[in-house]
C-alpha cells in the first residue's frame, strides 16, 4: 500500500519494525491525535459487529462506534492482509492530524495495540456519495441540483486544500467523499495520500487506485502529479450530474466509458442527455458548464487539464468557458490497448497557480469562446 508522509516518513518503506522503533514513531506520529484502547473500541463497536458495519475499504472494514461520552465515531480497522507496516501507518497517521479543513474528513484518534492498527474518524452519518448516488435504489438519496453543484464545489475546496499542502490524494472517487447531515462533501481515506516536496513536480510510483477514475498517464505510465486527483474528479462531476458509475457504465454499441459517452454527446451537440432523468428541475446554462468543466478535467493530456484552483473559479463563478482549449479525454481501461483517445500522453505539470485562468475567457468578444447555450443549444 502506498501512502503520503511528512518529512523523513517519505523515505519509510520498512515492512517490519522493531518495538523500539515503532515506540518512538508512535510517540511522534500521535502527538495530535488521542489515542485509544482496543478494548474501548471493541465497546464501542460491540466487538466488531458486523451489524456496526457501515463500509469496507481496499485495506480495512470501518465500523460507526459510539463512545464512552456518546460521541458517535467512525472506527476504521485495517485488514491484517494489508502490507502497510507500523512506521508506515503511524506516518498516514501523523499526515491525516495535521491536516484540517471543512471539506476533509476529520482524525479524532487512533489504536495501535496488540498488533492492531485502528483509525478512528467523525462519523457522518449520511455515508458516502456513492451510496447517495450510485446506490442500489432503495439507499439512493434525491438530491436536487442545488445540493450536486454544493457537493461538487466543496470538493474541489478540500482538493484545493490538499494541493496547496503539496499532498495528492490518488484514489478520489464517490466512495471516499463522505456527507455529512447538511450533504455538505468531506473527503476521506488518505491511505494512498503521497505527499511532494515543494521542487518535485511528478514522482514515478506504483499504480494504486480505482479503475474508473485513473488518469492514463499514471495507469499507464505510474508518473504520478496533482492532474491526476484533477482528473478523478472530473470523473466524479460526472458521476454526480448523471447519477452513472464510471468504473460500471457501458453506454451504446461501442461500450463507451462514462467519459467517452459524454465527449460524444459533445460532439453530437446534446450534452444534457448525460443529465440524471431523474433530475428535471436544473438550470441549463449552469449544469452545461458544470459537464464542460468535467471534459477539461479528464483531457488527455495531463498539462492541458486545468488545476483544481482553476476548477474551483470555474465552479464558483459564471464564467464564459474558453472552448477552443477543450481537447478529447484520455480514457484507461486495461482491456484495451490503446487508451488514451488516440492522444499522446504528456506528464509534464504546469504551474498549479496562475494569476490568469486560461480556460476562463472575460471578454465575450475574442474568438471560439461562447457561452455554454451558444455552443451547445438545447
Amino acid at each position: 500500500m502506498g501512502i503520503g508522509c511528512f518529512g523523513a516518513f517519505d523515505s519509510c518503506k520498512t515492512k517490519t519494525t522493531s518495538p523500539q522503533a515503532a515506540d518512538g514513531w508512535l510517540e511522534i506520529a500521535t502527538n495530535n491525535v488521542k489515542q485509544f484502547s482496543y478494548n474501548s473500541l471493541r465497546s464501542a463497536t460491540r466487538n466488531f459487529h458486523p451489524e456496526n458495519k457501515i463500509g469496507r475499504g481496499g485495506f480495512g472494514v470501518v465500523y460507526k462506534g459510539v463512545l464512552r461520552d456518546q460521541t458517535e465515531v467512525a472506527i476504521k480497522s485495517l485488514s491484517a492482509e494489508s502490507k502497510q507496516g507500523t512506521i508506515e501507518f503511524l506516518a498516514e497517521i501523523n499526515m491525516i492530524s495535521r491536516i484540517k479543513h471543512p471539506n476533509l474528513v476529520q482524525l479524532v484518534g487512533c489504536c495501535v495495540e496488540y498488533g492492531n492498527s485502528i483509525l478512528v474518524y467523525e462519523y457522518l452519518n449520511n455515508n458516502s456519495l456513492a451510496t447517495a448516488i450510485l446506490g442500489s435504489r432503495g439507499k439512493q438519496v434525491e438530491l436536487d441540483w442545488g445540493t450536486r453543484a454544493s457537493i461538487c464545489r466543496g470538493t474541489a475546496s478540500g482538493l484545493v486544500f490538499l494541493h496547496d499542502e503539496g499532498i495528492v490524494h490518488r484514489d478520489i472517487k464517490a466512495s471516499n467523499v463522505l456527507l455529512d447531515g447538511h450533504f455538505d462533501p468531506k473527503i476521506g481515506d488518505f491511505g494512498l495520500a503521497r505527499l511532494f516536496p515543494d521542487n518535485v513536480t511528478h514522482v514515478s510510483t506504483r499504480v494504486a487506485g480505482t479503475v474508473g477514475y485513473l488518469a492514463p498517464e499514471y495507469a499507464m505510465l505510474g508518473q504520478l502529479t496533482k492532474k491526476v486527483d484533477v482528473y478523478s474528479f472530473g470523473v466524479l462531476m460526472l458521476e454526480i450530474i448523471s447519477c452513472r458509475s464510471s468504473s460500471k457504465a457501458a453506454f451504446r454499441e461501442e461500450l463507451l466509458s462514462l467519459v467517452e459517452y459524454a465527449w460524444k454527446l459533445k460532439d453530437e451537440e446534446r450534452l444534457l442527455d448525460i443529465v440524471d432523468p431523474d433530475l428535471i428541475d436544473y438550470p441549463d446554462e449552469e449544469v452545461m458548464r458544470f459537464i464542460i468543466i468535467a471534459l477539461f478535467c479528464t483531457q488527455a493530456v495531463s498539462s492541458q487539464r486545468p488545476s483544481m484552483n482553476q476548477v474551483l473559479e470555474m465552479l464558483s463563478k459564471t464564467v464564459k468557458l474558453n472552448i477552443r482549449l477543450l481537447t478529447e479525454p484520455g480514457v484507461y481501461q486495461p482491456r484495451r490497448s490503446s487508451s488514451s483517445g488516440g492522444k499522446s500522453l504528456d506528464t509534464t505539470n504546469s504551474r498549479d497557480k496562475q494569476s490568469v485562468n486560461p480556460f476562463v475567457t472575460s471578454s465575450p468578444q475574442v474568438s471560439n469562446s461562447y457561452s455554454v447555450s451558444q455552443m451547445f443549444p438545447r
